[in-house]
């Protein structure tokens, strides 16, 4: 194992301490991008991910990371990366301690974060080199000037890098009545434009959320914003025991999150989305705030209404074992 602060990748270069030359930077493309990393104890993975930023076929790369209170290397490992990022600039601040939603929050809400386009990254996973650039090149031609969002499907590994499949593929478009009630893409595959991370600053300004890739899919789809959700992954999803949360392909994952919706825990996710619409309604369209309506009616009154309230409402999971699940959270007044 190297010593801590010693840079091991490629490219890392410790003897360039100072700030970046912009003429250092490759020549792969105009794009100013920043990517966004909350990092907590993730030392184990943590090399390995940065490596793969730093081989995206994009121009400028700014790293913003947040780190929240990490014990082991990782504040080692993003001091070298300071030191010898060749990219573009990075910046490290203290995350809130709070959970790794209010890290990420932390980012999203920061006034001088400024960029053509901005990424979501965790700590432990893999990009693969057009990751960047295949979601810019959606984003400028189908999303310009109006907020965008692109996403993808992820391909699972395992500690060691080995495949184990990829994660679903919904096959409905994205869409609010959907959102308000399921996350179709995790934020490690999402990339926003600059006028879609104007959007969710401003929203994440005004409240707290369950995660913050969530949170983009609602607003994004409330606001009339542009949201692709792609089949083709390009970011490999390491699964290890401490980021078990976000597995979705396996039956055990998908009992796990069924007992969930019929527990009290979806509830109270929706109870703080709605708190968080409405901090935001002025941002919402006519539709979206009409489905909010509709939606919150339909957690309330008899079993008869809730479910009747629950179908005009449009509101739906992507399929139809979620769905039934849906209802079935409806039913028991776990919605």
């Amino acid at each position: 194992m190297p010593a801590p602060g010693k840079p091991t990748a490629a490219f890392l270069r410790p003897e360039r301490a100072t700030g970046p030359d912009e003429g250092s930077w490759p020549d792969k493309g105009s794009r100013h991008v920043a990517v966004l990393i909350a990092t907590y104890n993730g030392a184990r993975f943590l090399e390995q991910q940065i490596e793969t930023l730093a081989n995206q076929d994009v121009g400028r790369i700014d790293l913003w990371i947040s780190d929240d209170g990490s014990s082991d290397r990782t504040p080692d490992i993003l001091a070298a990366t300071k030191a010898g990022w060749t990219r573009g600039e990075v910046h490290l601040t203290e995350g809130p301690r709070a959970g790794f939603a209010e890290n990420f929050r932390s980012l999203l809400i920061r006034p001088d974060i400024e960029a053509d386009h901005v990424a979501f990254c965790d700590q432990d996973d893999l990009w693969d080199d057009d990751k960047l650039s295949a979601a810019i090149a959606w984003l400028d031609a189908e999303a310009a000037g109006v907020p965008g969002l692109h996403c993808s499907r992820t391909r699972i590994v395992a500690e060691d890098g080995a495949p184990r499949g990829l994660s679903p593929l919904f096959a409905r478009p994205p869409d609010f009545r959907n959102a308000i009630v399921q996350n179709i893409a995790g934020g490690n595959t999402m990339v926003l434009n600059r006028q879609a991370h104007a959007l969710m600053r401003e929203a994440s300004r005004r409240t707290a959320f369950v995660a913050h890739d969530w949170w983009c899919y609602i607003v994004m789809t409330g606001s009339g914003g542009k949201v692709r959700y792609s089949p083709e992954a390009r970011t490999a999803y390491r699964q290890h025991d401490d980021n078990a949360v976000g597995e979705n392909n396996s039956w055990l994952a998908r009992l796990v999150r069924l007992r969930m919706m019929t527990q009290g825990r979806f509830r109270e996710w929706n109870a703080l989305h709605l708190s968080a619409l409405a901090a935001c309604e002025d941002m919402l369209g006519e539709e979206a705030r009409r489905t909010v309506s509709l939606f919150a009616r339909a957690r309330t009154g008899n079993v008869l209404a809730r479910l009747a309230g629950l179908r005009r409402s449009g509101v739906h999971r992507q399929t139809l074992p979620e769905q039934i699940g849906l209802y079935l959270a409806c039913a028991l007044n776990r919605l």
